[in-house]
């Protein structure tokens, strides 16, 4: 079985007892629009590809299972102490158990993760604007402090996700989101005509500066134009195809502590 590659992010790979990595749609046996690394069990792949492209990230993260939930744009957290029977509707999980990996998928919204080494509490939310205009973010965090977790021992990776110049919204869009915070007009540039360009990676950023996270880090990848590296709804939908495959974002505790 070949290994997959996948990106890492500087503060969060020197932790001690934490696996993380994000991978894209390299390295997998998906054809056509899934080619290859799809591991996005809500699109039209087949099921056996599927499995065997999650096999193959669920081995290079070493761990025993690779957990993913449901995931419906919500802020709702999930405490994860063994594999789901069924995926629940969520969009983030957190988990104290060594060699659960927790695997957000996304193609254009953002990915974060989580770790508190020192108390061995991980994180991993999938934040689209609905769900991190809703707070799912902040709602993981509570949820890892409720665990123990100490949000200035917490270290944060920011993974790929659609960036600011590929993310063209209208005025209604805008409308939603300027005034939420003293700050979220800062986060449109004027693009052509009624258009702006949306930042929501730094919106997600702002967000963990705010809460006091100990240590930040961000990929900047832009899914949407980095074509052969990861999926992309909205390049699919500029394109008019179908569907389209799911980028997966992977954090596990080590068994060896």
């Amino acid at each position: 079985m070949s290994h997959p590659p996948f990106a890492t992010t500087p503060h969060m790979s020197t932790l001690k007892g934490i696996r993380h990595g994000f991978f894209g749609r390299r390295g997998g046996v998906s054809s056509g629009l899934y080619d290859s690394l799809n591991i996005g069990e809500g699109s039209g792949d087949e099921a056996s590809h599927i499995s065997a492209n999650r096999d193959r990230v669920k081995q290079v993260m070493t761990a025993d299972h690779l957990i993913s939930c449901y995931q419906v744009h919500s802020p709702t957290v999930v405490r994860v102490t063994e594999p789901f029977l069924e995926r629940p509707e969520a969009d983030a999980m957190v988990t104290t158990h060594p060699g659960l990996a927790l695997c957000i998928l996304t193609a254009d919204c953002v990915p974060v993760l989580f770790a508190d080494a020192e108390a061995g509490i991980i994180g991993a939310a999938h934040a689209g604007w609905k769900g991190a205009l809703s707070g799912v973010v902040e709602a993981t965090l509570q949820a890892m402090e409720n665990l123990g977790a100490q949000r200035n021992k917490l270290t944060a990776a920011i993974g790929p996700a659609i960036q600011q110049a590929s993310y063209e919204v209208g005025p209604e869009f805008r409308d939603t989101w300027v005034g939420t915070q003293e700050w979220t007009d800062r986060l449109f540039v004027a693009g052509e005509g009624d258009r702006s360009h949306f930042d929501l990676t730094g919106y997600i950023h702002h967000v963990l500066q705010r809460e006091g996270i100990g240590a930040i880090d961000a990929l900047s990848h832009d899914t949407c134009t980095m074509d052969s590296h990861y999926f992309s709804n909205r390049r699919r939908n500029h394109r008019g195809e179908p569907d389209y495959g799911r980028n997966g974002s992977v954090i596990v505790l080590s068994h060896e502590g």
